[in-house]
């Protein structure tokens, strides 16, 4: 019988991260599933899941380093597949921005997945096989006013996968990133209608996007039909780029 694979999923009581899961759910994977505040939606996760499916759940803080090592240091298992899905949307002018706000922000979105990629790499590397998915944003690729803060995070979470993609290319594990567009989430809740509305005409597809169509983008980096996608940025976006 063939081994199951098992994935851990970083944010995954968020509304993207929780729609990975139940995506992959249907493939023989086993679930590790990080998260911060939303516990009642992890256990709303679990019970839908397959009673074998879910290894553990695991509750940490990523906004500081501390937090980071912990989740690290209670995971027992070999990870097969990472798929980064933590986030937090912050809006404020640049000048107002506490410098505080600013770290946790760093700690959330790069450091964590920095040092969690570097802990769990050597394994990989070892079995020559694995995958790492990072969700980032399209305000990483283009900049968004009054979100510089956020718009410089998820860019450096690009440039963190495509130059880990050119350092470890030769030993078996792809890593990628999705780029979403507008996608019907809470974290968009903060959108005027008329400002909402602006944003979808000015999307070729004239519709905001689901979680759901980043999941399946998701799905298919993670599988086995995945041999040769590498160092690349995946955008779920409507055309909007």
């Amino acid at each position: 019988m063939e081994r199951r694979e098992t994935v851990l999923v970083i944010g995954a009581s968020g509304e993207i991260g929780s729609e990975v899961v139940c995506e992959l759910a249907n493939s023989p994977y086993h679930f590790v599933l990080h998260y911060f505040k939303n516990e009642n939606t992890i256990h709303n996760l679990v019970n839908v899941l397959a009673s074998d499916q879910v290894l553990m759940t695991a509750q940490a803080d990523l906004s500081h380093e501390k937090g980071i090592q912990n989740l690290i240091d209670s995971i027992p298992f070999n990870i097969d597949i990472i798929i980064f899905a933590q986030g937090q949307a912050y809006y404020q002018l640049l000048q107002d921005t506490d410098p505080y706000k600013m770290d946790e922000l760093y700690h959330t979105h790069v450091k964590s997945t920095m040092l969690i990629s570097k802990a769990f790499l050597p394994e990989m590397i070892q079995q020559r096989n694995g995958k790492i998915v990072i969700i980032s944003s399209i305000w990483g690729e283009v900049g968004a006013s009054h979100e510089v803060v956020y718009s410089t995070m998820k860019g450096a979470q690009l440039s963190f996968m495509k130059a880990l993609a050119k350092e470890i290319g030769s030993s078996g594990v792809l890593v990628n990133a999705v780029s979403p567009g507008l996608i019907d989430t809470h974290m968009n809740d903060v959108l005027e209608p008329e400002d909402r509305d602006a944003f979808v005409e000015s999307i070729p597809l004239k519709r905001i996007g689901t979680a759901k169509d980043v999941a399946n983008s998701v799905r298919f980096l993670c599988s086995h039909d995945n041999q040769y996608v590498h160092g690349q940025v995946f955008r779920v976006n409507g055309g909007q780029l």
